[in-house]
């Protein structure tokens, strides 16, 4: 079942999602297997991400990866929200 997935850390920059992207890039881990959807929104300084995922444990296993990108940029993006997809349209 897919899941939708947001974080609405305290305070996210442009300048860490920035870096932390270069980093997935370049480690070859953007796009990851089983995301569907990726939205980063909000103004540069506190910045949202909603993910899309076919399944909670392709989110938990990326999570592995991105969560110590993360730790080194100094960044601690909280515990997001997670709920089932009920519908999903891709036009």
């Amino acid at each position: 079942m897919a899941v939708l997935i947001h974080f609405t850390p305290a305070a996210m920059s442009a300048a860490q999602y920035d870096e932390a992207m270069r980093r997935l890039e370049a480690g070859g881990t953007w796009p990851p297997p089983g995301l569907i959807h990726h939205t980063c929104f909000g103004s540069k300084d506190k910045l949202n991400v909603i993910d899309v995922w076919e399944t909670q444990a392709q989110f938990e296993a990326f999570g592995q990866r991105l969560l110590p990108i993360l730790a080194d940029i100094g960044f601690n993006p909280g515990q997001p929200a997670i709920s089932p997809v009920h519908n999903e349209v891709n036009p």
